[in-house]
């Protein structure tokens, strides 16, 4: 599909699956290293050698392609997405954490053990209103939480060191108030000048409740690119059964083909105009914020509730 194998060493026996090469078929079908072996008759070692080799080429050829780092005009391409396809307006992204299942890696004790107990590393990834992966860290401990993997990560560093030329606040149309481009989270994430977080607690206001609404449905492209992700790439619907090193390139690897396939194909874009369920919150922000922060976040909750801003379906759903 994309390059060809590193050393072909025997063909397998018959049949289709002699046209596809052993590291396609590994990430693809989600084989395993021992079904490489059988089918094309080379020995474990060698095809998780292989496979490894063409992850790492793979991602060192298409990161920079498929991945770029993103600058003002970006920005604002993915902003005018987020805008027309999810009706939020400032929008540079879509940020979540997925558990990528492993077997436990030897003498690593609980620290690869995560809340939902099994063994995983941790995949952060931003994505815009395409479906595509804007940003990715991978490799973390399982135990690890999606706002400790961000507060860790280089995102995080390089927003903190204005270092990404992100625009610079937008007025909202129909007001006169600017607020900052940011991303969007959940409730796992802290609420700062460039990421959104939804409002915590369970009696909340209508208006509350209308952002979160909006929020949601900015949030949910990065949830659905990880379920392309995992489709198309059936090896991360089983545990990795490889070292966390390996893994790492795995889930590299598969992260920019996702990007390249998009690219390539494009999309079928069916934005639905709703959101299945909006669950409460357990409690209120866990961290306190100053009012600048909250000022913007009720800047963008109150234009949600303007003629200007306001979706038709909004009152229906939440």
């Amino acid at each position: 599909m994309l390059l060809l194998p590193l050393n072909r060493r025997r063909a397998p026996i018959s049949g289709r699956s002699d046209r596809i090469p052993p590291e396609e078929r590994y990430l693809a079908s989600g084989c395993s290293l021992q079904d490489l072996h059988f089918n094309f008759r080379i020995g474990r070692t060698t095809a998780g050698k292989v496979v490894q080799k063409v992850c790492q080429t793979i991602w060192d050829t298409l990161k920079e392609k498929c991945i770029p780092t993103p600058n003002e005009n970006t920005w604002a391409d993915i902003a005018e997405g987020f805008q027309d396809r999810a009706n939020f307006p400032n929008c540079l992204g879509a940020v979540d954490g997925k558990h990528i299942r492993v077997v436990k890696p030897d003498l690593s004790g609980s620290q690869y053990m995560n809340y939902k107990h099994f063994f995983s590393i941790g995949l952060l990834a931003v994505a815009d209103a395409n479906y595509r992966f804007t940003y990715v860290e991978i490799g973390s401990y399982g135990k690890d939480s999606d706002s400790t993997i961000f507060q860790n990560s280089t995102l995080w560093q390089q927003i903190r060191s204005n270092c990404l030329n992100i625009p610079k606040p937008k007025i909202l149309p129909g007001t006169d108030i600017a607020v900052p481009f940011a991303f969007v989270g959940d409730e796992a994430f802290a609420l700062s000048t460039n990421l959104l977080r939804p409002y915590g607690g369970r009696h909340l206001s209508e208006k509350k409740r209308i952002f979160n609404y909006r929020l949601s449905r900015a949030r949910r492209y990065v949830e659905c690119s990880f379920g392309i992700l995992s489709n198309k790439w059936r090896i991360l619907h089983r545990p990795l059964d490889v070292n966390v090193d390996f893994a790492v390139d795995i889930v590299k690897s598969c992260c920019v083909l996702h990007n390249f396939i998009r690219d390539r194909d494009g999309y079928n874009f069916g934005d639905s105009l709703s959101i299945l369920g909006l669950e409460d919150h357990d409690d209120t922000d866990r961290c306190p914020v100053n009012r600048t922060l909250n000022r913007f976040r009720d800047a963008l909750a109150n234009y949600f509730c303007t003629a200007s801003g306001q979706v038709p379906w909004q009152l229906g759903r939440i």
